[in-house]
């Protein structure tokens, strides 16, 4: 799939990785919690907009996806003696919700579009993994799902101008990119995905 994401307006700098990986079982954790959560997500936005058929197959595909990286990340935390946590409330997924608008269409599109952002933040960081890590099986992993999610990041952006025209899908996409960068930005760095 040709690229349609755009760029991250915030750099997560290389060091966030030792943060990340300083507490290894929690980090596993909560990336299967985060990989569930995108498998449901697609599910739900097809449940929520039957009536968008350009969007049911390919995102009936990612779930599928989703739920197989969650069986690969669990696969590897039993593999390493490391239990499944009780979900918590992301706050990175928090407070982009928050700028999702009102309105059937706009909600429709900004859904996708955080979506778009959310999967290129996890390519990123999934690279800056697979780079920081000298466990050859993490980075091997890592590495794996870094170009999965930089695809996904592509496909929601897809989807978007499957209905809206690029003006509103791109000047809309800027918008809440800036956004995004200045939510991560501010976010304190913990062991986890976001």
């Amino acid at each position: 799939m040709a690229k349609k994401s755009i760029a991250l307006c915030y750099q997560t700098p290389a060091e966030w990785a030792k943060t990340a990986l300083s507490d290894l079982a929690y980090f596993l954790a909560d990336h299967a919690n985060c990989e569930r959560k995108a498998s449901a997500m697609a599910m739900s936005m097809i449940v929520r907009f039957p009536d968008r058929d350009k969007i049911i197959v390919p995102l009936m595909d990612l779930a599928i996806e989703e739920l197989e990286h969650f069986r690969q990340c669990y696969q590897l935390m039993v593999k390493r003696g490391i239990p499944l946590i009780a979900d918590s409330r992301d706050p990175y997924i928090r407070a982009l919700l928050k700028i999702q608008r009102h309105g059937r269409d706009e909600h429709f599109l900004d859904q996708l579009l955080i979506f778009s952002l959310v999967e290129s933040r996890g390519a990123e960081r999934f690279r800056l993994v697979s780079e920081a890590t000298d466990d050859p099986e993490l980075h091997c992993f890592y590495k794996n799902l870094w170009a999965a999610e930089a695809k996904h990041g592509h496909l929601f952006a897809d989807l978007a101008l499957r209905y809206f025209d690029e003006d509103t899908v791109y000047t809309r996409l800027h918008a809440m990119a800036e956004e995004e960068g200045r939510i991560t930005a501010e976010l304190p760095w913990r062991s986890a995905l976001h």
